[in-house]
């Protein structure tokens, strides 16, 4: 199976999927809005476009993935393309949305799955509870939800700042994290793409939600480097938007990937996904 991927606001994840895609035949079109970021995309493979501008970015798309964050004005792809994508609905075989396990709000470390009902705690969480429901609100557009936890992986771990002495195990006893290898999202997203069910959410997250000290802990046993400080969380100097992940503390099943889609992560906990990082 191949096709035409229309990937919007083509970042991280997107790249991830991006490079899985184009050898084997598919054409991707990943937008930006940054000109810098251009010739990042041209150099995963897909095809850049600046976008919004004077492109119609819909002519010839079989699927898209939608990777931009709302904000208070609602989802930006909608916001300037509902009534063409409404008009276009039946030109899509596969339409994925990547949203975030923030919709599920705070359930006290007990565990969510995807018929849990969506009670986001946080200003971020009702922005993604609101675009999922005007992405599926489009008659006839074959829509996935794709609520993804904690993203790492290439570039994009705690190696880096261990190494520059900059981070600290903030200590909340109890709080717990779920997350996610990048490259197990592209999984994701593939076996999706070849097996089409309109109206699927999945759960986009590993098998072993831990605290997030844990992680840091093993990833300076990897490098041979100190244990980081413990501060407790109420002491710890944290932005508005660290803070808020402190805020919610859930365990996110991710049942639905492995039987429906037939998945098998590569990276089923951190540890695992570290020591990939670790060796490069």
């Amino acid at each position: 199976m191949t096709g035409t991927l229309l990937s919007m606001g083509h970042g991280y994840t997107a790249r991830a999927l991006s490079q899985r895609l184009v050898p084997l035949g598919w054409r991707v079109i990943g937008t930006t809005r940054d000109p810098e970021q251009l010739e990042t995309i041209r150099e995963a493979g897909a095809e850049a476009v600046r976008w919004p501008g004077e492109t119609q970015p819909l002519d010839g798309v079989t699927h898209m993935l939608i990777s931009t964050a709302p904000n208070d004005d609602g989802d930006p792809v909608l916001r300037e393309l509902s009534d063409e994508i409404a008009r276009r609905a039946e030109q899509f075989k596969w339409v994925g949305y990547l949203s975030t396990t923030a919709v599920y709000g705070d359930h006290q470390g007990d565990w969510v799955d995807e018929t849990t009902p969506a009670t986001p705690a946080s200003k971020r969480g009702n922005l993604r509870v609101q675009a999922e429901q005007q992405w599926a609100a489009i008659p006839g557009l074959p829509l996935h939800i794709f609520r993804l936890a904690g993203i790492y992986g290439p570039g994009r771990g705690p190696f880096s700042k261990l190494k520059r002495g900059s981070l600290r195990r903030v200590i909340k006893p109890g709080q717990v994290f779920s997350r996610i290898h990048v490259d197990d999202i592209a999984e994701v997203l593939a076996a999706s793409m070849a097996r089409p069910d309109p109206g699927a959410i999945y759960n986009v997250c590993d098998d072993e939600p831990v605290p997030p000290q844990d992680v840091i802990a093993y990833a300076a046993e990897l490098q041979g480097l100190p244990l980081p400080p413990a501060v407790p969380f109420d002491e710890a100097e944290m932005t508005a938007m660290a803070r808020s992940f402190y805020s919610e503390n859930k365990r996110v099943r991710n049942d639905r990937i492995k039987r429906e889609l037939g998945v098998q992560l590569r990276y089923p906990n951190y540890r695992v996904g570290l020591e990939a990082l670790h060796k490069g």
